[in-house]
């Protein structure tokens, strides 16, 4: 039977500090529906007191019914020299009327003398009064002993003082935080398992920040001395360099660790809920994060491929299908016709390797990538160069021209756009024709683009560009360089990314668009017109 331990994820709240981040009442709501559904035990969601924002939303929140998680008020001990009762911040937890709320107190001596600028004695006081005060309203108090580990390493006796101060205000859990985040992970363990043994049977709680990216590894070493409840958030941003990524924590604690930290959920939602508060956030998972981002199984090379191939657990540590993810060969130069087959026999099962359309295809691809094209980051694109090489393919639309504008300033003073773009294409053998504004040739090409073919392909109105990326591959040319344009598009379930090539950069924006276009309406299973010429 697996053991237990409570995530506490603190987008809403830590999070929200993060450079960038800003997140409006109904964003809050979505993503705590999320983290319910992931299983997340605990959603710290802002400090009542702070602002009118995080007001609102307690306000509105008291209308949601959560299978999981419990939502969480947070703020400080009171003001040195008034009463918790005078206190307007713990006036403001307790009108939130959450079940559990989480204080922060001062644990270093060294915060409380040259920061909030009040004796040691007051702080201890400050703690324990405070605590009491919202205890005795019914809720459960959380105690987040702030810069903890710093204040162990200075004054041991001092920072378990106010540990003490916290228990006998009515404190259930006392969270450990690494608060500048750059305490070791031996030491966050050690010291952890010391406060272990000074409060036998007390629940701790461990909050870790990222500064030396140590804060996951820091958490587990927590877990293993002992602490039950990992603070962080889901996603890792907050404060700084960020806080604890729950998403590699949950998947370490349950695949490695053998804990459950999801409230018996499945782990299989890990990947696609973290993409879906990313995309709510408007933050970009790193291609490479643990478990969850596009390449976390992605195999190049040939003796990888190979070896994945004959048996998945020769280079996976875990099957991707277990955190919601996906397994990826990536096409290129160095993976081998093996590789070229697997994609090929999705279009063409009958092929085989040694086929003469499979060797022809392997050199098709090289003279591609000869030419500046890289499928390993696009092998939508590529999945179109077999159709079209296997004489399968049949465009859904045809260009007939299209033409960017562009002036500075522009010339509506009141709008954002930049430029404008005129497309016109044939479809079904009928000539369409529009035009579009938007912030940069790109976008409005984009824009223009989809808006002419929306009217043909209705499905295309839920697909937007997540990612634009442009390569010079060969700087000597100067201006005159050939540039790579890479694209990656969604419509809010999938992702795929496509590329385009050219000496002319909205030429090469305009075959990766096109491309990705091509690919939705293939994948969607929509036939393509055969007078489309």
């Amino acid at each position: 039977m697996m053991h237990e331990i409570d995530l506490f994820d603190s987008t809403l709240r830590d999070g929200s500090q993060g450079e960038g981040i800003s997140f409006s009442v109904e964003d809050k709501i979505k993503i705590v529906l999320a983290l319910d559904s992931l299983g997340v035990r605990y959603i710290e969601a802002g400090n009542p007191g702070s602002n009118p924002k995080d007001l609102e939303f307690f306000q509105k929140a008291r209308d949601l019914h959560l299978k999981h998680a419990k939502l969480v008020a947070f703020g400080s001990t009171r003001r040195k020299g008034i009463s918790s009762a005078e206190d307007a911040n713990l006036a403001s937890l307790v009108a939130s009327k959450t079940d559990t709320v989480s204080i922060f107190g001062k644990s270093w001596d060294f915060q409380v003398t040259e920061i909030i600028r009040t004796d040691l004695d007051e702080n201890i006081q400050m703690i324990e009064d405070s605590i009491r005060f919202v205890c005795d309203t019914g809720s459960e108090v959380f105690f987040d002993a702030e810069h903890f580990f710093d204040g162990y390493l200075a004054n041991p006796s001092y920072a378990i003082d106010t540990l003490n101060a916290a228990l006998a205000g009515g404190a259930s859990t006392l969270v450990l935080c690494d608060t500048r985040g750059g305490v070791l992970p031996e030491t966050i363990g050690r010291i952890t398992a010391e406060v272990a043994s000074i409060f036998p049977g007390i629940p701790l709680g461990i909050h870790a920040h990222n500064d030396i990216d140590c804060a996951v590894a820091s958490s587990l070493a927590a877990v293993e001395a002992g602490a039950r409840q990992v603070q962080g958030t889901l996603l890792g941003f907050g404060e700084r360099c960020g806080n604890a990524c729950l998403f590699s924590i949950a998947g370490v604690l349950s695949t490695k660790m053998g804990y459950d930290c999801l409230s018996g959920q499945s782990l299989e939602q890990l990947t696609g809920i973290s993409r879906k508060i990313a995309e709510i956030s408007n933050v970009r998972i790193s291609h490479s994060a643990p478990f969850i981002g596009v390449s976390a199984f992605a195999h190049k090379g040939g003796m990888h491929i190979d070896g994945v191939s004959k048996n998945p657990s020769s280079f996976e540590h875990i099957d991707p299908v277990s955190v919601g993810n996906e397994r990826r060969l990536l096409m290129s130069e160095v993976a081998g016709r093996a590789l070229m087959l697997k994609r090929i026999n999705k279009v063409a099962p009958e092929l085989e390797k040694d086929d003469p359309v499979t060797i022809s295809l392997m050199d098709e691809m090289k003279r591609l990538e000869a030419e500046g094209y890289q499928f390993e980051g696009a092998e939508s694109s590529f999945d179109l160069v077999i159709r079209r090489h296997l004489k399968l393919y049949k465009p859904f639309f045809t260009l007939v021209h299209y033409q960017t504008l562009g002036s500075s300033p522009y010339l509506d003073p009141l709008s954002e756009a930049s430029h404008a773009a005129v497309v016109k294409v044939k479809v079904k053998g009928e000539s369409a024709i529009t035009a579009a504004e938007g912030e940069g040739p790109v976008n409005a090409l984009d824009q223009a683009l989809r808006k002419v073919l929306e009217q043909f392909y209705p499905t295309l109105k839920s697909v937007h560009l997540t990612d634009y990326k442009v390569r010079v591959l060969d700087s000597a040319g100067a201006t005159a360089s050939k540039v790579r344009v890479l694209i990656e598009s969604t419509d809010g379930k999938a992702t795929w990314s496509t590329i385009g090539v050219s000496k002319d950069i909205i030429e090469a924006s305009w075959l990766a668009l096109s491309d990705s276009i091509e690919y939705k309406l293939i994948a969607d299973g929509i036939a393509p017109s055969d007078d489309t010429n």
